[in-house]
């Protein structure tokens, strides 16, 4: 007898839909076709198990099974459920016309129960897309699941309970999920404040800026000056998620398994801050089965470096292209996967080897050429990419303790959002331009030209500051921002002066003051 059962495989961010075929003869032999790795394979052993706890018994026959298309790979044990069912039509131990109605995916206990599975929420879109009645997944996936609307959802808790529906012996109802309800309710609770900041105004208004333009930014400052505090309240002032980047970003992160148990819609921008220990893999993706890197998973959010210059050089190199084209492409022997990567890059670390260059508090004890190699850490290539470069100094106890609470994110966040909104009517015609930071050499002539008078300032400050070539497209991207967050339609040398003022880095005696 030949049956069919639906599931899906996950390769990247494409899902395909697998058809499982299951044919018995007369014999004892098994066996399978289709390219299934080795978790694949050993779910004989888990079904079997499963199905004698039950009371069903494992075929006695020749069984042959196929996981069409046989030329693509399937890896994972999502797929003990739909050939567990597979197993027992084709066995005569069930009876049911909905098969071929359902897509299903689930990793099988010894005792039957169902585990919960990667990719649930990319599994539903394709499920509505092959137009599939519903989707059986397991239970702790099926909120994740049910934010896709038009397609029925129902969470299992064991094998057993996907019978009696597909049998009809027992009555299940879907799972359904007002999803602009939930997603919006949740866009705007954030554990972290910027009120709790006190002082630092100057790097305050640097992230303000940075938020505004989707600019990149790196903190120099000694150690406690609160740049780790800061960087980790910046999701709080971005603008809040469209549903559209909140289905990406959950899709995401859904592949890679970081959706915790009855997780549904990702309502607030990812925040990713990977230990400098981390190696190219885990930073960009791949792998043997390949999985988004640390700068996919902070697509649509913040990519946070902390102690940058303590990475591995060969790891920070890899961030050069994926900064410029905001994707990854992974190009293997076996697999070229697509990932995207559209993040803010944020960086610290401190000023010199013993961290006190520039701390009015405490003596630094690295000469310039101990700073200087310091600062090389971080080739030019890598600090081009990044419009803002801000210094810090750590705020004196006294100040500390007399001043008053920070301005909330709240009140950050609106000014953020009016400057985008003058941002997205600007590049509406520019297919993927979304801030000024990604702005063309052409387009920062076409809406960032300075008047006569900004351009000597420009001149001056390159010749006086020693600033590279490679500053100017910057300080024009950064002093249009400024004018946005100012509703100003020019740009002008008041603007300049302070996108100037974010190149610190850039100046040829930084090292020697």
């Amino acid at each position: 007898m030949l049956v069919k059962t639906y599931c899906a495989a996950v390769n990247g961010l494409d899902v395909t839909t697998i058809t499982i075929e299951v044919s018995l003869t007369n014999g004892v032999m098994y066996h399978f076709t289709g390219l299934g790795d080795e978790a694949v394979k050993e779910g004989r052993n888990r079904i079997a198990a499963a199905m004698q706890y039950n009371g069903f018994k494992f075929p006695h026959a020749d069984i042959t099974v196929n996981m069409a298309p046989a030329d693509l790979r399937k890896e994972g044990s999502s797929f003990d459920l739909p050939l567990a069912i597979a197993f027992l039509a084709a066995n005569g131990s069930i009876q049911s016309d909905l098969l071929g109605q359902f897509m299903m995916v689930g990793e099988l206990s010894l005792d039957g129960t169902l585990q919960p599975i990667k990719g649930a929420l990319p599994i539903a879109m394709r499920a509505r897309k092959e137009n599939f009645k519903g989707l059986i997944v397991p239970k702790q996936n099926v909120r994740e699941a049910a934010v896709v609307n038009r397609l029925e959802v129902y969470g299992m808790e064991s094998m057993v309970e996907v019978i009696q529906f597909l049998t009809g012996a027992q009555a299940f109802e879907p799972t359904v999920i007002d999803t602009r309800k939930e997603f919006y309710e949740n866009q705007y609770h954030f554990d972290l404040d910027f009120s709790d900041v006190r002082g630092q105004e100057n790097v305050k208004r640097a992230l303000e800026v940075a938020a505004a333009g989707g600019h990149n930014l790196i903190m120099v400052g000694p150690p406690g000056s609160g740049k780790s505090m800061m960087a980790k309240r910046l999701p709080s002032i971005l603008p809040p998620l469209t549903l559209t980047e909140s289905l990406e970003t959950t899709q995401i992160h859904s592949v890679a398994g970081k959706l915790g148990a009855g997780s549904s819609l990702i309502a607030q921008r990812p925040f990713r801050a990977p230990h400098h220990t981390i190696s190219e893999v885990a930073l960009v993706g791949g792998g043997a089965t390949p999985q988004p890197g640390e700068i996919t998973l902070a697509h649509n959010g913040v990519l946070f470096c902390d102690e940058l210059p303590e990475f591995n050089k060969s790891t920070l190199e890899v961030l050069r292209q994926p900064l410029e084209d905001r994707k990854i492409v992974i190009s293997r022997a076996k697999y070229s996967v697509e990932f995207p990567c559209n993040f803010m890059f944020v960086a610290s670390m401190n000023p010199c080897p013993c961290g006190y260059y520039g701390d009015p508090t405490h003596s630094c004890v690295c000469t310039p050429g101990q700073i200087q190699r310091y600062m090389n850490k971080i080739s030019g290539p890598l600090l081009d990419r990044i419009d803002i470069q801000c210094e810090i100094t750590p705020v004196p106890f006294k100040d500390i303790s007399k001043a008053q609470p920070g301005e909330p994110s709240e009140s950050i966040r609106e000014r953020v959002m009016k400057a985008r909104t003058i941002q997205s009517e600007r590049f509406k015609h520019f297919k993927g331009v979304y801030s000024n930071a990604q702005m063309s050499e052409r387009m920062i002539h076409q809406f960032a030209e300075p008047d006569q008078a900004g351009v000597d300032m420009l001149r001056m400050a390159m010749e006086k500051l020693s600033l590279s070539a490679r500053a100017y497209n910057r300080i024009l991207k950064v002093a249009r921002t400024i004018a946005d967050l100012e509703s100003c339609e020019h740009v002008l040398s008041n603007h300049l002066a302070e996108a100037i003022s974010y190149r610190n880095l850039d100046r040829g005696d930084w090292a020697e003051r």
